[in-house]
């Protein structure tokens, strides 16, 4: 088995704004593993949140190449590494590789039902009222939106965003930038305002102010939730979780996850970085039956790999064959 690693980037259309700061290009990871026959590809974002940089991944997925060649696989890899953007692009390529070599889809291979095309969120980044109005009324069409909030003039922002689209619903990202009192305050006015959910209020090391709390506005883990073992500690604090491949270290252990999660009683988001759509198609297999559908990254892009998934409005297309899986 021999592995190439690529540092790529694909230059967002404008800025991508969140609490942490902003960007004008998506830099991904991509993987490629090839048996000389057959190739299989995946792709991760490395996440500064988590301590990753592209150069740290290449690095952790180039030590690999001798174990590679010596037989380590994608059940291997799984205790090999841990969860996180480069067991992630490796993950997948091995998926990608294993339906290549086996003439037959990934879902097939897992015994899954044929996916069907998804509806998903589309996300507007951090601004001024003014600015995210503006933004929500080129996107008013769309059936639910995300709004990427910041803490201090949050109800104006949503305020606008609800002017600028007034039949869409809105789920919430604070990104760890809510205090319990802001929490308490913004919830019940932002219900009034058709918010349907908030991702990640509390920083991940301070959501125990979750426990007991009356969350009039449900709230979703994104920070605190990585992996399956991470569930146990949510339990009674959130009331959805956000599987996000690059935090479960791939496709296998996203599957295991969802099945837990949904076995736990927690709604199920699937959602990304800002990635291609070759970052997006392996995570379509988790988006089937799931609550909220947060796969737009390669909206938010200028340009896109080829082939790309079609979306066509809010509806996002089963991924092509030539591009993943």
């Amino acid at each position: 088995m021999q592995m190439t690693v690529t540092p790529e980037s694909f230059p967002i259309a404008g800025t991508f704004t969140i609490s942490r700061g902003s960007k004008t290009e998506a830099k991904v990871v991509t993987v490629r593993l090839t048996d000389g026959v057959h190739v299989g590809q995946g792709e991760c974002v490395p996440y500064a949140r988590y301590g990753e940089t592209v150069e740290s991944v290449i690095a952790v997925l180039t030590a690999l190449v001798p174990e590679l060649a010596q037989g380590l696989d994608r059940v291997g890899l799984q205790s090999r590494l841990k969860p996180g953007a480069a067991r992630n692009a490796l993950d997948c390529a091995f998926w990608d590789l294993e339906a290549k070599r086996a003439g037959k889809p990934v879902w097939q291979l897992l015994k899954l039902q044929e996916p069907k095309p998804l509806s998903v969120t589309y996300t507007l980044s951090l601004g001024s009222p003014e600015s995210m109005r503006a933004a929500a009324q080129k996107e008013a069409t769309r059936p639910l939106l995300k709004v990427k909030l910041g803490g201090e003039g949050d109800v104006e922002r949503i305020r606008a965003v609800r002017a600028g689209a007034p039949t869409s619903a809105i789920i919430v990202d604070a990104n760890e930038g809510w205090s319990l009192e802001q929490y308490k305050a913004l919830a019940p006015v932002f219900v009034d305002l058709g918010v349907t959910l908030v991702e990640q209020p509390f920083p991940a090391g301070a959501d125990e102010a979750l426990l007991g709390l009356d969350r009039v506005l449900p709230v979703c883990a994104d920070e605190s939730c990585h992996d399956t073992a991470s569930l146990a500690s949510l339990k009674g604090k959130y009331d959805a979780v956000n599987i996000k491949l690059d935090k479960t270290g791939g496709l296998t252990e996203a599957l295991l996850m969802r099945d837990a999660a949904v076995r736990a009683g927690f709604e199920i988001m699937v959602g990304c970085m800002v990635g291609s759509s070759l970052a997006m198609a392996p995570a379509f297999l988790i988006g089937q039956g799931a609550a909220f559908v947060d796969l737009d990254g390669p909206l938010l892009l200028a340009r896109d790999r080829e082939p790309a998934i079609g979306y066509d409005g809010a509806i996002m297309g089963v991924p092509p064959v030539g591009l993943w899986g």
